[in-house]
């Protein structure tokens, strides 16, 4: 019997780490330092520390499309400072992009009828 979890447990225990890491590694690429980084992602600066070490978040992979997404939040969180808002867009764009279905199959089975992505 196939690992059964619903689509909002994907997007906490798989997708939102993943996103968390990635904007911390490409603000680290834009030069800021992690206490910086700490503070623009409301995050403890020893998580920041584990993200950049690659040993905190979900392993989740993004494509180069999705990755481009990543980079554009991360430069808007730079400015405005509007963290929650950058991860909410990249949610949204993440499922419309059938990204989060593609994480879903890789961890456990489709719920039947499932619409997370519509």
């Amino acid at each position: 019997m196939a690992n059964f979890m619903f689509h909002q447990e994907v997007e906490v225990w798989y997708v939102l780490p993943a996103l968390k890491r990635a904007i911390a590694l490409k603000m680290k690429e834009m030069g800021l330092k992690q206490t910086d980084i700490a503070k623009k992602l409301n995050l403890a600066k020893s998580s920041i520390s584990q993200y950049l070490k690659n040993k905190r978040a979900s392993k989740v992979k993004f494509n180069k499309k999705f990755e481009k997404e990543i980079k554009k939040s991360a430069a808007n969180i730079v400015k405005k400072g509007n963290f929650m808002h950058e991860v909410e867009n990249l949610s949204k764009k993440f499922k419309k992009m059938g990204c989060l279905c593609e994480i879903h199959k890789k961890y456990c089975e489709l719920p039947l009828g499932c619409t997370s992505c519509e």
